[in-house]
């Protein structure tokens, strides 16, 4: 399950999601780093993003992987609602690209993974995350999540207030590593499947 066959990939593109809020006010919150990864992918396919047609989304299209049966069509996409309104703008994109859910990507921040820890994986539940919630309740459970530590809140500091606060300076010393590792195994995903993704990158 999750592994990408030649004829899978040239029945469709893929639909990877970075998960955030839109504004400069969010642009480095912990909750955001789904947008970082997309923001990094589209840099590599040499795209930019721009307005979804009447979905309340931004949209970059093109390829990834070598020339050739591995290369997929993929669909890069930032849903401009806010985190808990993400499943609307994705289910628009979903429909209108064609896109089963098995071949949508979430890329999330996760509160029970250690900062920088990545961890991939096909179905499953929220954990109170409210992007993919929403997702969920949009389409089903049956998609891939990206997973992107960000690590607990300290103290007594609630949670909604850690994930809308920029990350640390000791963070962002390693932040554009731990991005560029989470959009390496996004491309692998799509390209080489999950199981190839998980034994990669899982840790």
């Amino acid at each position: 399950m999750g592994v990408t066959t030649d004829a899978a990939g040239a029945a469709g593109p893929w639909l990877v999601v970075g998960l955030g809020n839109p504004g400069p006010e969010y642009a480095m919150n912990r909750h955001n780093v789904g947008f970082m990864v997309a923001d990094l992918l589209a840099e590599r396919m040499g795209g930019r993003f721009k307005r979804a047609g009447k979905a309340q989304a931004q949209v970059v299209e093109g390829r990834i992987g070598p020339p050739g049966p591995a290369n997929r069509r993929v669909v890069l996409a930032k849903p401009m609602s806010y985190m808990n309104l993400s499943g609307g703008p994705v289910n628009a994109l979903r429909e209108f690209y064609k896109v089963p859910a098995e071949r949508v990507v979430a890329v999330h921040d996760e509160l029970d993974i250690d900062y920088g820890t990545l961890r991939l994986k096909l179905g499953g539940g929220d954990n109170g995350h409210n992007g993919l919630k929403s997702l969920t309740k949009a389409f089903g459970r049956e998609y891939h999540r990206a997973r992107f530590g960000i690590g607990r809140p300290p103290g007594r500091m609630q949670v909604a207030d850690f994930v809308l606060r920029d990350f640390s300076s000791a963070e962002r010393k390693e932040l554009d590593y731990f991005v560029d590792r989470a959009a390496d195994a996004v491309e692998c995903l799509v390209i080489e499947g999950l199981e190839r993704a998980q034994s990669t990158y899982n840790s």
